[in-house]
């Protein structure tokens, strides 16, 4: 018979209108009683849902993290319940056994027994932090697509300063697009819109400018310039936001600071709205690191390791990391980190290597934030990186042998 970890718990199966809850309560002789409600998600009922927990003295409470339904009743019991909050894949019902009743009670038998592992769901500050700055992402990309909009509608119109100004939305560009929507039909004095250092384009921007915009075109790269600058306002009102409401995590941002790559605080206050700054969450950096889905899974079966990818978790961790870690390795500031990227990269190739350095800097980070110190580089194994075209002697070549896993007799 299997122990029981939790013989009082509650199983919720979470929908968008409406909850299902089931308490499962054990004897010493093994005996398990359900009691079953369905609750509807509006908030007096989720209110009601506590107290009839608070009835039953049921403290240990695990649901599935079905989309975003589950955050209100999450933020309702958080406080008074340890809670356990799992991916729907690891307690899906048996098929041909599901219904709600069913799924909940299933929910409840599992974490009796402590079958669920659960998710890590940071402190409500830092939850609010994360959920402004995926919003902040979000209209950064389309901030992004606003702009290839724009210069797609110039090329519509053979507007070619793109190849003459390295910034369509520059200051002095912008000035000659506006003049030129203004009255296409007269081509501006340009001297007097440029900045000094552009005097010399002066006659390449002529050439230029010499397109042909209908009026309709003309109407629409204004709506796209007005929706452009409206996003680049709400984003600088969401910095603002963001930064003040990380001030109070200000000692983690300026360790975190220390470490390659991160020295913008707005790229350290992203990092701290994904993983918090209590690291005694995750046991070891090797777990914070399969949570940010940064090294490959298990895979083994009869004594045989199975070569496996990296997860597809850390969806929005993941691609910070990598960002940063790209720019790391293009660094010589960096040399711990920037010939550990080219050793792998010889016998692994640019991707995997990337995804290895972003590992390294997410360990780094990891023990950063655990052990209050500031990155340091010394820590890391001194690697001496020899391009492939460079001859050897036989210590070089024994001392690269061993770097790279051989054995030397």
């Amino acid at each position: 018979m299997m122990k029981i970890v939790y013989p009082n718990c509650c199983g919720i199966d979470v929908h968008k209108t409406f909850v299902v809850a089931v308490i499962a309560i054990t004897d010493d002789q093994g005996i398990t009683q359900y009691y079953r409600r369905r609750f509807s998600t509006f908030t007096n009922q989720l209110k009601e849902l506590k107290k009839w927990l608070d009835y039953y003295s049921c403290f240990h409470v695990c649901m599935e993290s079905t989309g975003k339904y589950w955050i209100p009743l999450y933020n309702i019991l958080e406080s008074e319940r340890d809670i356990c909050l799992a991916h729907p894949k690891y307690v899906k019902a048996i098929r041909g056994k599901k219904t709600d009743k069913k799924d909940a009670q299933w929910i409840a038998d599992l974490y009796k027994h402590d079958l669920v592992a659960g998710s890590f769901i940071p402190p409500a500050k830092i939850r609010q932090l994360r959920d402004l700055f995926r919003y902040y992402n979000k209209l950064t990309s389309v901030q992004t697509s606003e702009k290839n909009r724009f210069q797609n509608s110039l090329t519509w119109s053979n507007i070619q300063i793109a190849s003459v100004v390295s910034d369509v939305f520059g200051k002095s560009a912008q000035k000659i697009i506006k003049s030129v929507l203004d009255d296409p039909s007269q081509i501006p004095d340009i001297e007097t819109l440029v900045h000094k250092s552009m005097i010399k384009k002066v006659d390449h921007l002529k050439l230029s400018i010499e397109g042909e915009i209908s009026n309709e075109q003309a109407e629409k790269i204004r709506v796209i310039k007005a929706h452009y600058d409206a996003i680049v306002l709400c984003k600088n009102d969401l910095e603002q936001l963001i930064k003040e409401l990380a001030q109070e995590y200000q000692p983690q941002i300026k360790l975190i600071q220390t470490v390659p790559g991160f020295k913008k605080e707005l790229t350290s206050i992203r990092l701290i709205s994904e993983i918090g700054v209590d690291m005694t969450k995750f046991p070891t950096s090797g777990h914070l690191s399969s949570w940010a889905g940064v090294v490959p899974a298990n895979n083994e079966s009869a004594g045989k390791k199975h070569s496996t990818k990296i997860s597809k978790g850390g969806r929005y961790l993941k691609p910070l990391l990598v960002q940063v870690a790209n720019a790391v390795v293009r660094s010589e500031k960096h040399p711990e980190i920037r010939n550990k990227y080219l050793q792998l990269k010889k016998r692994r190739g640019h991707k995997k290597a990337i995804i290895a350095i972003a590992h390294r800097l997410l360990v780094a980070i990891y023990h950063v934030l655990l052990n209050k110190e500031p990155y340091n580089p010394d820590l890391y194994h001194a690697i001496n990186y020899i391009p492939p075209e460079k001859e050897l002697s036989v210590e070089e070549a024994i001392q690269f042998a061993k770097s790279h896993g051989f054995k030397i007799a």
